[in-house]
């Protein structure tokens, strides 16, 4: 894994030097600690700070074709490089060097813009056509690797992490509150958008090209499908599973590929296990496994976790996790996320990470995915009880589904029964909507746009009812509503929050490739075609996968109830009543005022109200946290320029072109 950075000038533009693109790569040092490129021309300059994971020797980048007409520089792995450099030879292309980048070059020789849907991996890619003097920018189909870009008036930046562009002092540093309101809702900032004014972010499945002449173009090459809920699948469930198990299996195999060793996280649930199933049928020896502990027992899976390491035999590291090693981190989380955040999850990931990294291992798969491609989230659970009250106004039936959902919850919203018909009982005359299965999560979430400051909260004027979440394709009508589900949840909390601020930058604050099979798009698409009572039958999550775990992983691990990850909130910032010192300050009147942003006196009760232990259920710390993030946020980026926590690192190779 790596960090890229660059500059293209337009037409009549001032030529892009070597130290401006050194600056953003500087700041991205994290990424990449293990060498750095530079490739500059008269028009254009890319950067590169890299991780080693393939070819280990012959990788750096930037990399070049045959004639150096196309430059690329590359932050990703590209899993199927082995048989596409096998049909690119075929197909006459010469190769310098045994890295996954430099199919990357031939294939756009091959194809031009279309290179993208031969890939499968996990990338963000900036790709300069001399001939043309074009710049490629491309990103991989869900959103794994991030990239972002700012156009000025006559030049286009762009980089891994937007710190990198704010090493450029011409580009100016503000908050984009319609950005930050969506956080407040979704998790995450739905690309295109982002939480910085000016800054852009290339789409999950998507390419951006800036002709010679400043033009920007679009265009999507990837995008979740599902069937017409009216098609008859005549596949029966024996034959499911094994097409599943079949792609899993595929999808493992390419991804365990590299030059480095490789390990994995187990988190205690069926979407690891499996992940680890695999790996040991495929790889020698004892695999290297990492799991996260938590000092409070509310959030600890210890024994499960222990049961998956046992069962496989793997050579295992847990790490436990306390509130005040949380309240320590949180603002290097923040730093490293680039965005407010509405929980401390992030944090305990990133200390993980550095342990696997402190253990000499570079790269790590995990089961992140799986249960947005199986529907293993509550969310999806809940809807189906949602629609179903709206079917069946009268039914009896209401008490036990609703007793079905959160059993892992202290504070189960189920548990009072008067209380969870009133809450989720809510717009049922709206079933029909594309988000009416979101909505309940998102007006939890949305507290938190309740304590920014009244001008603010005008300003804003945003109505997740309205706006509806994602654009969805005009086909979803024929979906089935579960697919539907899946889709905004893919679009929204899986490639805005969870393979973001909880996923790519606190694994690579610490120099740790992460890998997701689950997100396969070969996983994706066979999964997405399945039918969807085979993922969610009934109200049991996961249907398929558990059968396919069967007699695989620990059977206490297959039939636990899913239980998300979660850590503690508001409770890591407060010791015996005592605020650390950076909440407090956040949180002080004098301060809030001088910021702006959130109402004063509101602000300061929820403040008041956690100090006491008196936060009540998500909403409240949500509140807190992304009040406090956000605070955060603005003294690192907009007063200052995000450069703090950055390592220059080594000097950079520059090519001239």
């Amino acid at each position: 894994m790596c960090g890229i950075a660059g500059i293209v000038s337009f037409l009549g533009g001032k030529p892009p030097a070597a130290r401006e693109v050194d600056a953003m790569v500087a700041r991205i040092h994290h990424r990449g600690p293990d060498g750095r490129g530079c490739y500059v021309d008269g028009f254009c300059c890319l950067g590169h700070a890299r991780l080693s994971i393939i070819d280990l020797a012959g990788g750096t980048q930037p990399l070049a074709n045959e004639d150096r007409s196309v430059w690329v520089t590359f932050n990703g792995e590209i899993f199927n490089y082995i048989e596409l450099r096998r049909f690119l030879k075929k197909r006459g292309h010469a190769f310098s060097t045994q890295s996954d980048t430099e199919v990357i070059v031939h294939l756009y020789e091959e194809y031009g813009e279309n290179f993208a849907r031969h890939l499968n991996g996990q990338f963000a890619i900036a790709l300069w056509d001399v001939r043309r003097r074009k710049l490629v920018l491309a990103r991989d189909r869900v959103g794994i690797r991030p990239l972002f870009f700012h156009k000025g008036r006559d030049r286009v930046y762009f980089g891994s992490e937007v710190k990198a562009l704010f090493s450029c002092p011409e580009i100016p540093r503000n908050l984009d509150w319609r950005g930050v309101a969506r956080v407040f809702t979704y998790w995450g900032a739905p690309a295109p958008g982002t939480v910085f004014a000016g800054i852009e972010s290339v789409a999950p499945g998507s390419i951006v090209t800036f002709a010679e002449d400043g033009r920007q173009t679009h265009r999507q090459y990837w995008d979740w499908e599902f069937p017409d809920r009216g098609n008859r699948d005549s596949r029966d469930f024996g034959e499911c599973l094994g097409g599943l198990d079949d792609a899993l299996r595929a999808a493992v195999t390419r991804q365990v590929r590299s030059d480095v060793p490789v390990g994995a996280y187990i988190s205690g649930g069926i979407d690891s296990a499996m992940i680890v199933s695999y790996m040991a049928g495929i790889l020698d020896g004892p695999l290297p496994t990492f799991s996260l502990r938590f000092a409070d027992q509310e959030f600890d899976e210890g024994a499960y976790q222990k049961a998956v390491a046992s069962h496989f035999g793997t050579r295992h590291t847990e790490i436990t996790v306390s509130t005040a090693d949380i309240g320590q981190a949180f603002a290097r989380a923040v730093w490293h996320a680039e965005s407010p955040i509405l929980r401390t999850a992030p944090v305990p990931m990133m200390l993980l990470s550095q342990r696997v990294r402190e253990a000499g291992i570079k790269v790590i798969l995990t089961g992140e995915g799986a249960d947005e491609v199986l529907a293993g989230y509550d969310i999806f659970r809940e809807a189906r009880v949602r629609r179903f009250w709206a079917r069946h106004p009268a039914s009896r039936m209401r008490p036990a589904l609703l007793g079905r959902l959160y059993p892992y919850l202290n504070a189960n919203p189920a548990a009072s029964q008067a209380y969870a018909e009133k809450f989720f009982g809510q717009d049922l005359e709206s079933a029909e909507h594309p988000g009416f299965g979101h909505w309940p999560r998102w007006q939890t979430t949305q507290r938190a746009l309740q304590f920014l400051h009244p001008d603010l909260r005008v300003e804003v004027g945003f109505d997740y009812k309205s706006e509806g979440g994602p654009r969805l394709p005009t086909r979803h009508e024929s979906w089935d509503k579960l697919c539907v589900d899946q889709y905004v949840e893919a679009h929204t909390l899986l490639s805005g929050y969870l393979l973001s601020s909880q996923g790519d930058r606190v694994a690579l604050a610490n120099s740790v490739e992460t890998r997701v099979p689950f997100l396969d798009n070969k996983v994706i698409e066979y999964a997405n075609d399945l039918p969807a009572r085979y993922k969610l039958m009934g109200l049991k999550e996961k249907y398929i996968l558990k059968r396919l775990g069967r007699g695989r992983i620990p059977d206490a691990v297959c039939d636990r109830p899913k239980q998300p990850y979660r850590a503690p909130d508001s409770a890591s910032f407060f010791h015996r009543g005592v605020p650390d010192e950076g909440v407090a300050r956040a949180f002080e009147k004098r301060r809030l005022l001088e910021v702006g942003y959130f109402d004063v006196e509101a602000a300061g009760k929820l403040f008041d109200k956690c100090r006491r232990g008196r936060a009540i259920g998500f909403a409240d710390n949500m509140a807190f946290v992304g009040i406090y993030s956000t605070m955060l946020l603005h003294e690192q980026f907009v007063e200052r320029d995000g450069s703090e926590h950055c390592a220059t690192g080594v000097l950079p190779k520059v090519v001239a072109g």
